[in-house]
């Protein structure tokens, strides 16, 4: 997800999307450290995204 499709969201569909997101990156991290997975970037780039989704809430 990208800063510019981020700036369109309302503050409800922010933390939507946060919370979203980190159940995401959860899931990912706990079956990498069981098996690796085929591509670890998505968790770089879900990281990433978390990030951005949080900037945004607190730039509100």
């Amino acid at each position: 997800m990208k800063q510019s499709e981020v700036k369109g969201y309302s503050a409800a569909e922010l933390n939507d999307k946060l919370a979203e997101s980190q159940k995401v990156y959860a899931d990912l991290t706990r079956t990498h450290i069981v098996s690796p997975l085929e591509n670890p970037s998505q968790i770089k780039s879900l990281r990433r995204t978390i990030a951005r989704l949080k900037t945004a809430i607190n730039n509100q």
